[in-house]
């Protein structure tokens, strides 16, 4: 890949899709000597943790939490 004139590269759809980077996510570029690496941005959330908090407020129901919760434990 090539290095444009603002200085970025794009990374390609397999190694994104593969390592669960999507559009909006937070990353950051560390140097490790001579290689720059790119990590999302908290590295401590795992990628369970990152897929909930880019879903969080997306919900399209009207039922209550506790509605929900109903329905899950099939009460």
């Amino acid at each position: 890949m090539r290095l444009n004139s603002k200085g970025q590269v794009t990374i390609p759809a397999e190694l994104r899709h593969r390592l669960g980077f999507v559009e909006g996510d937070e990353v950051e570029v560390v140097e490790d000597g001579n290689t720059l690496r790119i990590v999302h941005a908290d590295a401590a959330d795992s990628r369970g943790a990152r897929a909930v908090a880019r879903m969080r407020g997306r919900a399209s129901t009207t039922r209550t939490t506790d509605e929900l919760m109903r329905l899950l434990r099939d009460e």
